[in-house]
């Protein structure tokens, strides 16, 4: 489906500053949908002004939809849709008389010029279209939503919603359904709905809400024994366009307030009430559980050193120059997963930027490397799952090492790490120019314990592919292929390494609020 900024583009004359409102009505305009009952259709003129076409739509959570289908991208040609060329010629709201029965049910329908800012253009039309199919005698709840939503649909003619400057609302914020409070224009709660006044009761209140002060209600609720917070206040009492939360007893409301600015006077506000504590809780359960999980990497990666610390000293006690080799090798292996486990300690999440520990690899291979080699990386690997992240370190370090030990012995050379990372796949190549595979090298065959290693991690831990051969301009190219899915874990990685010379990787709220429109 085409976005709004496509079709836009394509088919009108609306500037970056047309486009920008548009987008933050729309982020906000479930609520105008919900309080009316309705589906809403946002129609901007054609290029040319020869028609309208359709760059939006919403359907309503709290009624039966008229739109099955989506019609965003329709085009219609002016005189096929009168009410919105009305509602455009002559700037204002416009309803029609009766009933549409066209479609086999009665719709009622009715168009909203929409303005950008009080002084600024019209740059669409909003179609509101009812469905009535199961009308009934409306409840005092459904009466204030339609109240609200006339009031709503008045200020976006005027260019007052959504409000200039204000950051479009999050998908977490209250809705309709969530709970609401109508205040009149001194902040006094004229009407609350069950909700509303549930999640009121479960932050401490015995008093009725209607008839109450909301700004000093609330702010006794929280604020017991010290001052008064005046911002609370303002926002409770219906003054100011943004979203709080109200804490008491370990319950925690959001409370979102909306001003009714109509005819340049504000007569009141809406404010939508969400009871939030059990997803507050969680997520304090969740910061928590990050908190532990990162310690735990941190002393792990102090284990690991404590660990790189005892084979260096045995290292250093040995006359044996090969056992000698072996625990450096050792050293050196837990130190890439220790590298690893440090990143982890300090991340908020399982993700890890594995390019920090890629140059953290290649400066550990060439500080031990008695040959003049200085290993450099092409590419990035980006952010990696720490199942993924391990192993690959792993790889590398062992990789790297073949590089500089048997490519190059005591002399000068080039290694390269050259990485390219797709959607779907990792790939990942370690070349050198060094002395290049032995005449009979089998990497089925090989001894190597560090080729083994990277043959099982590869193949067997990141499903991937892994394969080794020598350059045409001498040396030798490892190639590793790491499929990475996009749930972050690894049913197959691609990664292609250039080995070196070788012998041998919150939220509950309360229950949505029924309402049958009329």
């Amino acid at each position: 489906m085409p976005t709004i900024s496509d079709l836009v583009s394509r088919h009108t004359a609306l500037d970056a500053a047309d486009v920008d409102w548009i987008y933050s009505l729309v982020s906000d305009w479930q609520l105008l949908a919900d309080l009316s009952f309705a589906d809403l259709i946002l129609w901007v003129a054609h290029r040319g002004g020869t028609g309208w076409v359709a760059v939006a739509q919403m359907r309503p959570t709290t009624g039966p939809t008229v739109y099955h289908d989506d019609v965003v991208g329709v085009i219609v040609a002016k005189g096929e849709r009168p009410l919105i060329d009305i509602a455009w010629d002559e700037q204002r709201i416009c309803r029609e008389g009766d009933p549409d029965w066209s479609s086999g049910v009665p719709v009622r329908e009715e168009t909203i010029p929409v303005r950008r800012g009080y002084a600024g253009p019209l740059i669409g039309v909003i179609q509101r279209s009812t469905n009535l199919s199961s009308a009934r005698t409306p409840s005092r709840l459904e009466l204030t939503y339609l109240q609200s939503a006339s009031d709503l649909a008045q200020m976006v003619a005027e260019g007052g919603f959504p409000f200039a400057g204000e950051q479009p609302t999050l998908v977490r914020s209250p809705r309709v359904g969530d709970g609401l409070l109508r205040l009149d224009k001194g902040g006094r709660v004229t009407y609350a709905s069950p909700n509303a006044l549930s999640a009121y009761r479960r932050l401490g209140l015995y008093a009725d809400l209607v008839g109450a002060d909301l700004g000093r209600t609330t702010a006794a609720l929280c604020f017991s024994d010290e001052p008064i917070n005046e911002d609370l206040m303002l926002v409770a009492s219906g003054r100011a366009p943004r979203e709080i939360e109200v804490e008491n007893g370990g319950t925690v409301v959001q409370l979102r307030a909306i001003p009714l600015i109509v005819g340049g006077g504000r007569i009141g506000a809406l404010a939508l009430i969400r009871d939030v504590t059990e997803l507050r809780r969680r997520e304090r359960e969740l910061l928590t559980k990050d908190a532990t999980i990162r310690e735990i990497h941190h002393r792990v990666k102090n284990n690991l050193q404590t660990v790189a610390a005892l084979l260096r000293l045995q290292a250093r006690r040995l006359n044996n120059p090969e056992g000698q080799e072996a625990l450096n090798e050792a050293v050196r292996r837990v130190g890439s997963i220790a590298i690893v486990h440090e990143i982890l300690a300090q991340m908020p999440e399982e993700m890890v930027e594995f390019d920090d520990i890629a140059d953290r690899v290649i400066a550990m291979t060439a500080e031990v490397s008695l040959a003049h080699v200085m290993p450099k990386r092409i590419g990035g690997f980006g952010v990696l799952p720490a199942a993924v992240a391990t192993p690959i370190a792993m790889v590398l370090t062992e990789l790297l090492q073949n590089a500089v030990e048997h490519g190059f012995s005591h002399r000068s050379g080039n290694v390269e790490v050259i990485v390219k990372r797709e959607v779907d796949r990792l790939e990942v190549v370690v070349a050198d120019d060094g002395q290049g595979l032995p005449p009979d090298f089998d990497l089925e065959s090989t001894g190597s314990l560090g080729l083994q290693i990277v043959r099982t991690l590869v193949e067997a831990e990141l499903s991937g592919r892994l394969s080794i051969g020598r350059r045409d301009e001498g040396g030798t190219e490892v190639s590793l292929s790491i499929p990475m899915p996009s749930g972050g874990t690894p049913s197959g990685t691609a990664g292609s390494y250039g080995s070196a010379g070788s012998s041998g990787a919150r939220a509950r709220g309360g229950a949505a609020e029924k309402a049958t429109p009329f």
